[in-house]
């Protein structure tokens, strides 16, 4: 579905990504795993037209999509789970997700979906999103991006600072959302939830990829957790 080949970029003269290299198969989980700082949501803005390209290319589903804006990229398919969340904060939770979803496509996520999906956002659907927890603002950020029915959803950072109960709701999201085959890639640091759902893993260290293999092969290689991962 998606490939990323020999691709650079940065922030204006500073150079981020050296040549990173990777792919996503329709129905699979893949994730960007790496220490802080090493290029991860960097290599997000990138894929999703944020940051200009410097050099290599991304190709969509055969297409290639370097170049694009932001906007033709997610009618592509993409749907964004931006690190932060980074919801509306003066718009109610009913508001937030009707805003961004696609009222031009016949998509199994809805707004009854959502809310089937994601009970409390139901229960909150009047309150303003600066009112919700940051657990129930990621789950809004979650749902928003559903409702774009994204042939690929990017979460950056899933569960980072949410409380363990939260947590576990949000792994309980995701591992349905492989079940019912919907093509994902993750980054978070929570390896053990990661391998329960993860397809394939791709380490990335100072803007490339130094690394890449099943959960499996991951969870027999801690050497690797320590040397990339560790702090």
């Amino acid at each position: 579905m998606l490939q990323a080949e020999n691709l650079q970029s940065g922030y204006g003269a500073a150079q981020v990504l050296f040549g990173v290299d990777f792919s996503i198969e329709s129905h699979q989980v893949v994730s960007l795993l790496g220490r802080n700082g090493m290029g991860k949501t960097t290599t997000v803005r990138t894929l999703m037209g944020m940051l200009p390209i410097m050099g290599g290319k991304v190709t969509f589903d055969g297409q290639v999509i370097s170049g694009l804006r932001p906007h033709r990229i997610s009618k592509l398919g993409f749907g964004l789970v931006p690190e932060g969340r980074r919801v509306f904060p003066s718009l109610s939770v009913y508001e937030n997700l009707v805003a961004t979803s696609r009222n031009d496509y016949n998509g199994s996520w809805t707004l009854d979906a959502v809310y089937e999906l994601f009970p409390r956002l139901k229960e909150r659907s009047n309150q303003s999103a600066r009112t919700l927890s940051g657990g129930e603002q990621q789950m809004l950020a979650i749902g928003r991006a559903l409702l774009t029915n994204p042939r690929l959803l990017i979460l950056d950072e899933a569960t980072e600072g949410l409380a363990p109960v939260i947590r576990q709701e949000i792994w309980a999201c995701l591992n349905r959302l492989k079940a019912e085959g919907q093509t994902i890639l993750l980054i978070d640091k929570n390896l053990k939830e990661m391998h329960h759902l993860v397809d394939r893993h791709h380490i990335i260290e100072k803007g490339r990829i130094v690394w890449n293999g099943s959960s499996q092969e991951l969870q027999e290689r801690p050497e690797l957790v320590t040397q990339y991962l560790g702090v």
